[in-house]
């Protein structure tokens, strides 16, 4: 592989870099704020994780997922995830869309597309999303949605929670892939 040097290792890639979501019991005021905080940051902490990668490099795979189309989902998850908010707070209770994550990253825009329009487009996004999250009310991440395949109500403030993780694992994936497959640092 291009860019692998002789630290690179053949460990197995964990499920879970930074460990499984869990779902808090408190989403207070000062919690939120904290989760705010974190997807202020995911942008920056994603560029950094990529920087200085050749493009042969941005092929090497995290599981069944090269670096690149890793860098794409995230998008795709973060846009889903803005509209879904926007959703809950115009509408009762809204039944979202799912999607087949899965698919998606099989699409030429995901597997072969430059990553630098998506991390400007992620970058742009979490401006707009961290605007709506930090003029909400605790009543308004009180508010649900539907998720018909996972059959449950989310709160909005579950689902903060939830994409600020879901931004720190998929960067911890590529860092994990950094040292463990190309042998760089972080």
């Amino acid at each position: 592989m291009a860019g692998r040097n002789a630290t690179a290792s053949n460990a197995e890639a964990p499920q879970f870099p930074v460990g499984p979501f869990v779902p808090e019991d408190n989403y207070g005021p000062q919690r939120r704020e904290e989760v705010i905080a974190e997807v202020v940051h995911a942008p920056a902490a994603l560029r950094t994780s990529v920087r200085g990668l050749a493009p042969a490099q941005l092929e090497a795979r995290y599981r069944n997922w090269t670096i690149r189309q890793i860098v794409h989902h995230i998008a795709d998850s973060h846009l889903n995830a803005f509209i879904r908010f926007k959703l809950a707070l115009t509408e009762d209770r809204p039944t979202i869309k799912p999607y087949d994550e899965g698919r998606w990253v099989t699409l030429d825009d995901s597997r072969v597309a430059d990553i630098e329009p998506t991390l400007a487009l992620l970058e742009a996004l979490h401006t707009r999303w961290v605007g709506v999250l930090r003029a909400m009310t605790p009543e308004q991440f009180a508010r649900t949605y539907f998720h018909p395949e996972a059959r449950e109500e989310v709160t909005l403030a579950e689902a903060l929670s939830n994409y600020a993780w879901h931004g720190r694992h998929h960067t911890a994936q590529i860092l994990w892939v950094r040292r463990h497959r190309l042998g760089l640092a972080d």
